[in-house]
């Protein structure tokens, strides 16, 4: 058994997995497709939260690398490889995109070399870290991306995982400080809402048999995130919402884009 191998659980569910077969992908085990059904019986509609961020992280990217003329993402909470990744989306649109992706999960890092694949012209590269190793991030990332210039910070579903508002928040300011004038940043987070309590339900389920625990946050507090950041219309909205190709109902992971 490698070393990677020994540090997968596959007795208890884990997020990324249950992510992961919400969206149809293979890279999961039974605890976790037995989980993600009992959550489903919850609350119906949360499987699609799983493919309206997915399509939320490609509308942003594909703006940020064609409107925005951003060249460089930094990917914290990669999560496992599906379909349109975010060197993907990125590098369909501006080839010489320069990705970073940092996760610690050990299946993810498993199959970090399907997401080393990019084109010739740009770059892509994985570290595995924790959100909160600020530092090693950083100067890893530094190795592939010119911290100098603009980068797209990419937080999708991570920040739910600290479970202090305050440290949260610091994370965020302490990465987004780094970068240069003119950096993005993506982030997306599950929410409480009076209008969808069957989620807090759904949530409560996972904490008490999944793992990493998850923090719900109220829409203001999401926002909260971008503070001193100008926002990106529409706001800080469900991510089906943000700039949706076609209308979609609206889910509990609220998302938004802010300008540095």
């Amino acid at each position: 058994m490698t070393d990677i191998e020994s540090r997968i659980d596959t007795t208890r569910p884990h997020t990324a997995r249950i992510w992961n077969y919400w969206t149809g992908g293979k890279d999961n085990y039974p605890v976790d497709r037995e989980a993600g059904d009992r959550i489903r019986t919850l609350h119906p509609g949360i499987g699609e939260y799983a493919k309206a961020d997915r399509l939320f992280l490609g509308r942003a990217v594909r703006h940020l690398a064609g409107q925005e003329g951003i060249r460089q993402f930094l990917d914290i909470g990669t999560g496992l490889p599906s379909a349109d990744n975010t060197h993907e989306v990125a590098q369909s649109v501006a080839p010489d995109a320069r990705v970073v992706y940092v996760d610690n999960d050990p299946l993810v890092l498993a199959h970090a070399r399907a997401l080393l694949v990019g084109t010739p012209e740009g770059r892509t590269d994985y570290l595995d870290a924790d959100l909160r190793d600020i530092d090693t991030i950083l100067a890893a990332a530094a190795k592939t991306l010119d911290l100098s210039q603009p980068v797209a910070l990419m937080l999708l579903g991570v920040v739910i995982f600290i479970e202090d508002d305050e440290e949260s928040y610091a994370i965020v300011r302490r990465l987004l400080d780094a970068l240069a004038p003119g950096s993005h940043l993506v982030l997306s987070h599950t929410v409480t809402h009076p209008d969808m309590p069957d989620v807090d339900e759904a949530v409560a389920f996972w904490n008490e048999h999944g793992t990493p625990r998850l923090t719900q946050r109220t829409p203001a507090a999401v926002a909260r995130y971008f503070d001193g950041l100008e926002l990106l219309e529409p706001g800080v909205v469900s991510c089906s919402a943000w700039r949706p190709e076609t209308p979609a109902p609206d889910v509990a992971m609220y998302a938004g884009v802010g300008r540095k």
